[in-house]
């Protein structure tokens, strides 16, 4: 009977071990993709991952705004 009980204690330690493993796992893709975004709209403080979206995004969005000096040459 006492594997029995060890059994259970083991496989408790071990979904806890799991779950750990997984919301660790979880938080890395969020830095991961928040360090992709790397440029941030001047108006609106959105973020692209590249200049080519950043200037669609500035054409549609601000249209009537000058286009900033660092999407004039793309």
């Amino acid at each position: 009977m006492a594997r029995g009980q060890q059994k259970i204690q083991s496989q408790q330690k071990n979904a806890e071990k799991q779950a750990k493993l997984k919301k660790a796992q979880s938080h890395d893709q969020k830095k991961a993709a928040q360090a992709g975004l790397t440029y941030k709209c001047t108006v609106c403080m959105s973020q692209m991952p590249d200049p080519k979206t950043y200037k669609q995004h500035f054409e549609s969005k601000h249209s009537k705004l000058p286009l900033p000096d660092e999407l004039k040459d793309i």
